[in-house]
């Protein structure tokens, strides 16, 4: 009888990709999660603001430091950003697996696809940005240049930032929530479904337009990152968007103080933001059909227990003890087997060989 082969798990299903799962471990670690994410942020920006004050800084109206738009945006994005580790944590500790199966099918992140994706994601989302500034726009006040003193030093701070807190969002919310219900839910829709509601509630309640596009972003996000069998195309995308949105922000005199995110978008800049989601998905596709990345990866195998008296029996010094030692048998020797110089024909004295019968008996029965 043959054994079964083992089942194949998605990305979704990789919280059962350990022999230890069971089914309060998502759960449990949802909670831990949530519960670390804001507390982690709470610390880092409780000890931004002493070592703010400590420094001098104005004190604003809701009673917070003010750092200025640099390093207040700084700030905020190391804040979300520290929701990575917290991930991570939860997933070899709670959920009792490697690390790394949260990043991929395959244990790890896939660098090399990763800068596939980006390189996908970059023309593609600027057009789509670009063509966002040819939108009319009612009661917008004209852009100014902020100037190279500014741009400069925020542009370095944003490229260093931007995708890590791109990549913390995707770890929490097309990472550890899609694994967490796919570990009751073979389905993948029904695993996509929680965490794209969660990810556009997480933005602010703005215009129902940007509800839409957020939950339509994560949503896309996430079915990249089961089709592809990791987070790489949803990294590359969001760290590529949130990137140009920054930036674009950056480059204008006090565009990083605004509050406005994705979740205030009006329909038409949705409609745009939606069609360069459409294109980068197309052409994530393309190119998955042309490298295919690993999807799936075997479940893992519990080990079977050892088999019985495979020990020594505790009545016994060892298992198969049959002979006293200094006493091994002899080794078998093909042919005859001398026997204190005796030959195995005992019926013939030593040195003692049959003699020949004479070349004229006659009492040979005939041939």
């Amino acid at each position: 009888m043959t054994n079964p082969l083992p089942e194949l798990l998605p990305y979704h299903r990789m919280a059962r990709a350990s022999v230890r799962h069971r089914w309060w471990r998502p759960v449990l670690g949802t909670g831990f999660v949530a519960v670390a994410c804001v507390v982690v942020a709470g610390l880092l920006y409780g000890i931004a603001s002493v070592l703010g004050s400590a420094k001098g800084y104005p004190e604003g109206p809701d009673g917070t430091v003010e750092f200025g738009p640099v390093t207040g945006t700084a700030l905020d994005l190391l804040a979300i950003a520290s929701a990575l580790p917290v991930v991570l944590l939860a997933v070899l500790w709670i959920g009792r697996r490697p690390a790394g199966t949260v990043s991929s099918v395959t244990d790890g992140l896939r660098w090399r696809w990763l800068g596939w994706c980006v390189l996908a994601a970059v023309p593609v989302l600027a057009v789509t940005t670009g063509a966002m500034f040819l939108l009319p726009m009612d009661d917008a006040e004209p852009a100014r240049w902020a100037g190279w003193e500014v741009f400069g030093p925020a542009l370095a701070m944003l490229v260093v930032l931007v995708p890590l807190q791109a990549a913390a969002e995707e770890y929490v919310f097309r990472g550890w929530l899609t694994q967490a219900v796919g570990g009751f839910l073979r389905s993948p829709w029904w695993a996509l479904v929680p965490q794209a509601v969660l990810f556009g509630a997480a933005h602010g309640w703005g215009t129902p337009w940007g509800f839409a596009d957020l939950v339509v972003f994560a949503m896309v996000a996430g079915w990249l990152t089961v089709r592809t069998g990791g987070l790489e195309a949803a990294i590359g995308l969001h760290a590529v968007s949130n990137l140009l949105a920054f930036g674009v922000s950056a480059a204008v005199v006090d565009g990083l103080k605004t509050d406005d995110t994705a979740a205030d978008a009006p329909w038409e800049v949705v409609a745009v933001d939606l069609t360069g989601i459409a294109l980068y998905a197309a052409a994530v596709l393309w190119l998955a059909h042309r490298r295919t990345p690993t999807r799936t990866v075997p479940a893992p195998v519990p080990v079977p227990p050892p088999l019985p008296f495979s020990a020594a029996h505790p009545q016994f010094p060892t298992a198969h003890t049959q002979f006293p030692a200094g006493h091994a048998p002899l080794p078998y020797v093909p042919g005859p087997a001398p026997h204190g110089g005796h030959t195995d024909t005992p019926e013939l004295p030593t040195e003692t060989t049959p003699a020949a019968p004479p070349p004229d008996d006659t009492t040979r029965p005939p041939c």
